[in-house]
């Protein structure tokens, strides 16, 4: 891809993604993930009323007096994506990649956190880490992020989600608000997960495609696997092959939402070719009515 397309490409996303943010998400992204933490800000000598448990002992010994530290809500983020980059996301049926997808999410909750003064910063992954961007502020630093994700290309195809949550809990040391944007064709990341949101307020974004729920009937079908390049024959028209398929694909989403819900772990499912503002915008209205 030429510089000349790659503007084109990336003009386009800032076009549609900043347009939304700014209509739509930036009340909802400020109200769900702003005063998350509290940041010590100064001392100042005891009233009646204030909670016991903030007086700060070493400077009341010091004045003889009683002192109490004063907490304010920090207003300022720092926002940590964790996309996948793994070849599973060069699929789409609906006239649009779960990549492509990918990309648009990202884009919009960059600009969302960047409209809130809030730091933004990138781990591409596939079964390694591709490329780490660290979080900064303003717009050009979101442009290039968006010119990354359009014109990314990773290494390897295979997928690794405990190798990117291990790398963003060890690079990261403040806490952070953080989206993993994936389709979660992995499995082993649960103590990586947890670990991770343990840390950080963590956020998952399922991105995936109708065809990943069921195969239609369209007779002797040569299918490949991206990340392993493996190629195979399947014969769709056999009722018991799409019902077994069928049921994995159940239980595959079963165990995901099970696994968010056990270390709470925010969740959101997105569809190619499908409206993503709905499934984003009940998300952050639920975290918002937890507040």
């Amino acid at each position: 891809m030429d510089a000349q397309e790659i503007f084109k490409k990336v003009r386009k996303i800032e076009i549609k993604t900043r347009g939304l943010s700014n209509q739509i998400f930036s009340g909802e992204y400020h109200s769900s993930f702003k005063g998350r933490g509290m940041a010590f800000s100064e001392v100042r000598e005891y009233q009646y009323g204030d909670d016991i448990r903030n007086i700060d002992w070493n400077v009341t010994a010091r004045f003889n007096h009683p002192y109490v530290k004063i907490f304010e809500e920090e207003r300022e983020l720092t926002v940590m994506l964790l996309i996948d980059v793994s070849g599973s996301n060069s699929f789409g049926t609906q006239q649009q990649l779960k990549s492509s997808l990918i990309t648009e999410i990202a884009a919009v909750l960059s600009f969302s956190a960047i409209q809130n003064n809030d730091k933004v910063g990138v781990i591409f992954f596939s079964d390694k880490v591709e490329q780490f961007i660290p979080p900064k502020k303003g717009s050009s630093h979101i442009l290039r992020i968006i010119r990354e994700l359009i014109d990314f290309k990773a290494e390897s195809t295979g997928t690794d989600i405990a190798e990117a949550l291990r790398f963003f809990t060890n690079a990261i040391k403040k806490k952070s608000t953080a989206f993993l944007i994936s389709d979660f064709m992995d499995s082993g990341f649960e103590k990586a997960l947890q670990i991770a949101n343990h840390k950080h307020d963590l956020i998952a974004v399922r991105v995936t495609d109708l065809r990943e729920k069921e195969i239609p009937n369209v007779g002797l079908l040569r299918a490949m696997d991206p990340e392993t390049g493996n190629m195979r024959w399947i014969d769709t028209s056999n009722k018991n092959t799409r019902r077994k398929y069928a049921n994995w694909s159940a239980s595959k989403s079963r165990q995901l939402d099970a696994l968010f819900s056990r270390y709470g772990v925010d969740m959101a499912k997105v569809y190619t070719g499908q409206d993503y503002v709905k499934p984003l915008m009940n998300l952050f209205r639920k975290r918002s009515a937890r507040r």
